[in-house]
């Protein structure tokens, strides 16, 4: 079997390239593979089901002629759209998956994830992510008035750029600790995420074995895929 992997698109309207890019990767590529895994940050902002706008229901036709295809789709919350909900998904045509989970690639067990809950040294996002991931404070927030998630929406975008931006590099990288701990638990040896936008495969040992964690990129200056299936595993740039 083939599976493809993508993540942190952060799809808005102000980015119709990374949109039209991502069309055309479902168009053209995607139907090629058994299963597609979107591993969260799918889109820059998302504020629940019931604020879905012209951008979404694109996307929404789009994946759900895709599955209609034959291809499965698999899609994982990020810390951008964590508000994702099974409407979306029913319409979509996709499957909303745990953070972190664990699927069979070809036979060999392979750990999924965001990547966000493994940035163990950056105590201030981690405070916040325990509140925003709680399922009380997100059905508190899926119940609030629109305007009122917009509003607050903004204020988290903007305070969580203007962070970024003033911290060390390492501390918003994921903590190698925290990697070795949950592959460790969860007994694989291959680990896929994203979030912190930095691309690369990374040759580990773990208790004396070796292992690999792939990073995914994210979608800027060029989109990123991981390609999945008998003959290795691939991760590579293109053009938006």
């Amino acid at each position: 079997m083939r599976y493809l992997f993508i993540s942190d698109l952060h799809l808005e309207a102000k980015r119709p390239d990374i949109t039209r890019a991502f069309l055309r990767l479902l168009e053209t590529r995607a139907p090629s593979f058994d299963e597609l895994y979107i591993l969260g940050d799918f889109f820059e902002v998302w504020l629940g089901d019931d604020t879905i706008d012209e951008l979404g229901r694109e996307v929404v036709r789009a994946l759900s002629h895709l599955s209609s295809q034959g291809t499965r789709v698999y899609l994982m919350h990020g810390n951008r759209d964590f508000l994702l909900g099974r409407r979306f998904c029913r319409a979509a045509g996709c499957t909303l998956l745990n953070d972190p989970t664990v699927v069979k690639l070809n036979g060999e067990p392979v750990l999924l994830m965001h990547g966000d809950s493994l940035c163990t040294d950056d105590l201030e996002y981690m405070r916040m992510r325990r509140w925003l991931r709680n399922p009380a404070s997100r059905l508190l927030l899926r119940n609030l008035p629109k305007r009122t998630r917009y509003k607050l929406g903004r204020k988290l975008r903007n305070e969580s750029q203007s962070r970024t931006r003033m911290k060390a590099a390492d501390i918003t990288d994921v903590n190698l600790g925290a990697v070795a701990h949950i592959m460790r638990e969860k007994g694989i040896k291959t680990l896929i995420h994203g979030h912190t936008h930095r691309p690369a495969i990374h040759d580990l040992m773990i208790d004396g074995a070796p292992a690999v964690r792939i990073v995914l990129g994210d979608w800027d200056q060029a989109g990123w895929a991981l390609e999945v299936d008998e003959n290795g595993k691939r991760l590579e740039a293109f053009e938006l």
